[in-house]
């Protein structure tokens, strides 16, 4: 976990206690408090529970993710029993210093700059109804995030000649290129000379990616975290139940 977090800077604002670590071991063996809480091990309890169940209401608790190397947290003020959620950007800001280090270097040789994340392999899934029909959870998605549209629905953020950062999970070589008929293109893969030293892993690239996106003067996410930014679609990010037909050619309400 230390390979991808500053944990000395996120115990500023949250105590962090690695699983293995000596202190964590200190703590299972001894029973130690941290102030007036014991400890607990919840994972598989639902949020509810967590919630609802005073049982829960004073103790540390510990839950294991899928990924050693992927997680996230969350603070509840149980008192009143209202969510206290770290804002989406503490935790990429949190990243090892050698990361952040590699995203300075990068920031610096790109200048001014715009940034765009483009989530594709991972969120562009179809399945075939009881006809055969494609469906999908995300309908638009695929049209929206291929470069002609991409052209068309950034062009009132970012002005032509600007230089944009473009990081994604697209694995087809030149996907994007159309985009630089209008930009001049950058991909992490540009800065591989430096980037070796630096990065052993895809968890530690997107990190440093992250922190390049953060830095720049306009950023696009794929879908919108909250109704202040801007987005590549309009699908919803958490759609688990509506499988619809994809749409794959222009709306008759698009402008461009």
């Amino acid at each position: 976990m230390d390979s991808l977090y500053d944990l000395d800077l996120i115990s500023n604002t949250v105590p962090v206690i690695l699983d293995n670590s000596k202190t964590w071991h200190h703590v299972l063996t001894t029973s130690m408090k941290l102030g007036s809480r014991g400890i607990a091990h919840v994972q598989g309890v639902s949020r509810a529970d967590l919630k609802e169940k005073n049982m829960y209401s004073n103790l540390l608790l510990i839950n294991r993710t899928a990924s050693p190397l992927s997680w996230f947290m969350e603070c509840k003020d149980r008192n009143n029993r209202s969510s206290i959620m770290l804002p989406y950007s503490f935790l990429p800001s949190m990243a090892g210093k050698k990361l952040r280090d590699a995203a300075e270097k990068i920031k610096a040789q790109l200048g001014d700059y715009d940034a765009i994340h483009v989530r594709r392999g991972d969120k562009i899934k179809t399945r075939k109804d009881r006809y055969g029909a494609e469906r999908s959870l995300h309908p638009h998605l695929d049209r929206d995030t291929r470069a002609e549209f991409m052209l068309c629905r950034i062009s009132k953020w970012v002005p032509p000649g600007r230089t944009l950062f473009i990081a994604s999970n697209e694995r087809s070589p030149g996907f994007f290129s159309p985009l630089g008929v209008r930009y001049k293109l950058a991909y992490s893969s540009n800065y591989s000379s430096l980037l070796d030293q630096f990065v052993e892993n895809n968890y530690q690239l997107f990190m440093v990616e992250r922190l390049i996106m953060m830095g720049a003067k306009t950023f696009i996410r794929t879908f919108k975290e909250d109704e202040t930014d801007l987005s590549l679609t309009d699908d919803p990010k958490k759609n688990t139940k509506m499988w619809q037909i994809p749409v794959l050619t222009k709306d008759g309400t698009d402008e461009c």
